[in-house]
């Protein structure tokens, strides 16, 4: 018998229904364009930039990539996060640290 487990059930004669996935268009819009030069520094403005902050890729071709990213402001921050953090750098300025972690069996050869 051939619908055994481990034998196709499919015959080559018939048809299997296939559902057609909607094309999505994933290019990005352009919104604005403009020409810029970098300055002395190699510094370019961003016009009209909604964050202040950028993740910023440098591509082979020569092209950069930048996502915006947005820090945490500090009042969202829980009270009981920044007092930790202040008593682990405390700890750390006055020496008390834990002995120094061996990685070496997580690398490899």
């Amino acid at each position: 018998m051939l619908t055994s487990v481990g034998y196709p059930t499919i015959l080559s004669g018939m048809k299997t229904a296939t559902v057609e996935r909607a094309k999505q268009n994933k290019a990005p819009a352009v919104i604005d364009f403009y020409d810029a030069a970098a300055d002395v520094k190699n510094r370019i403005s961003l016009r009209g930039a909604k964050t202040k902050y950028f993740h910023v890729q440098a591509l082979s071709n020569g092209s950069y990539l930048l996502e915006p990213r947005v820090l945490v402001p500090p009042h969202t921050v829980s009270a009981r996060t920044l007092k930790t953090l202040e008593q682990s750098a405390a700890n750390f300025k006055k020496g008390r640290v834990s002995e120094p972690i061996d990685l070496s069996a997580f690398i490899e050869p």
